[in-house]
């Protein structure tokens, strides 16, 4: 099967080097997940239009399965069991990726997965491309104490990522002399009751900053509601590790100036890599597209695989698995390195702010990238950048 979506050429089969592509164009993360999609479309493209790997196509098999977790699972198996594909880029909720990580296991398979995430897990048969809670959190809860206060309030969708980003924000911001004022979670899919009763209690805890958790649909509807309530963003913001340039521009510009993301990867970032990068999106999906941490890490981790299948002349997954440990390459968010230990990458850290532009101003960024930490040994960004390389 050589099923394909979007602009990517029809290329039989048996003809190119077979992935599979995981990542929903429906349900509640709709629009992250479209951004990881075209970001892996954009790579695929590019890679074939310069000949491909070792002269062969890479040639996608693409499911949507629509942000249900029980989806996600049926067609990683299929993938693996029926399709005979053995290397997977996708899943893009921690739930989803703990979904599937049993039966690519079973199988054998590799799992690219592009993701900021928690952290607190290793596994042979996935190669982690997002940032880990040390390349984020650590760096924000300096940030918002610094320059907003320290009384801090949590809201949060409930399932994993959520609850254990916020378990380990809250530990950085009362180590920091901060305190958490409050803490709500909602449902994945709740609805907009469900949203606006987070506002009155914001509202009478009167925290300095919200620390956000929220995604998807959920997400949107909460950062509309922020602002609708008259909050001051300049003073009292929203902080994420999420909410990025194209949510930006589903919710309303307006709506988000003066939030906060950290990441390590924004439009904004400025190197040749990124220019090209940023041209070369518009150009395929639209003058108006805006690149995120969504798209370049989708983009990135298809570069990798690719570096690594030209040095291998395999798509063999054990083989996979292992060649790109210690490789390290220009990116559109900077020079990326995979960590021989953990699996992950080490990344450069950014703080940015959201302009009338629906973009980011980055008002800080590491001078180093830093060593990924998934297992937060670290407490300070500091101790994580001590083994620098670049």
């Amino acid at each position: 099967m050589g099923a394909t979506r979007g602009h990517l050429p029809l290329i039989p089969a048996q003809d190119g080097w077979r992935v599979g592509v995981l990542f929903s164009e429906s349900g509640t993360t709709v629009v992250t997940e479209t951004e990881h999609l075209r970001g892996t479309e954009l790579a695929i493209a590019e890679i074939n239009a310069a000949g491909g790997v070792l002269g062969r196509p890479i040639v996608p098999t693409v499911y949507d399965p629509g942000a249900r977790n029980a989806d996600y699972l049926a067609f990683a198996r299929r993938m693996l069991a029926e399709d005979d594909l053995d290397i997977i880029f996708g899943c893009s909720m921690s739930a989803s990726r703990k979904t599937v990580l049993p039966i690519v296991e079973r199988h054998n398979g590799l799992l690219f997965y592009p993701s900021m995430y928690e952290g607190f897990e290793y596994c042979e048969n996935v190669f982690y491309c997002g940032a880990t809670v040390n390349q984020t959190c650590l760096p924000l809860a300096d940030y918002l104490i610094r320059n907003y206060g320290g009384r801090v309030y949590f809201v949060g969708c409930d399932y994993i990522f959520p609850r254990e980003s916020n378990r380990i924000m809250q530990e950085l911001i009362e180590a920091r002399g901060g305190e958490v004022v409050g803490e709500t979670y909602v449902p994945l899919d709740a609805g907009e009751d469900a949203v606006s009763a987070l506002i009155p209690k914001i509202r009478t805890a009167a925290p300095d900053v919200v620390f956000s958790t929220l995604v998807g649909t959920t997400a949107q509807a909460f950062y509309r509601l922020y602002d609708a309530a008259g909050f001051d963003r300049t003073r009292h913001p929203v902080a994420s590790l999420t909410m990025a340039e194209t949510e930006i521009a589903t919710i309303g510009r307006a709506a988000c100036t003066g939030h906060i993301l950290a990441a390590t990867y924004m439009q904004t970032v400025d190197n040749a890599e990124n220019a090209r990068f940023v041209a070369a999106f518009k150009a395929r999906f639209g003058a108006d597209a805006t690149t995120s941490i969504w798209s370049e890490a989708a983009y990135m981790q298809v570069h990798l695989f690719a570096r690594a299948l030209a040095r291998v002349g395999s798509a063999d997954p054990r083989r996979i698995a292992l060649d790109p440990l210690g490789d390290e390459f220009d990116t559109p968010e900077g020079r990326v390195r995979v960590d021989v230990d953990t699996r992950h990458l080490w990344l450069t850290p950014r703080i940015g702010i959201a302009t009338g532009e629906g973009l980011f101003d980055i008002v800080w960024e590491s001078r180093v990238a830093v060593r990924p930490d998934p297992y937060l040994a670290a407490t300070r960004i500091e101790e994580s950048a001590l083994d620098a390389w670049i």
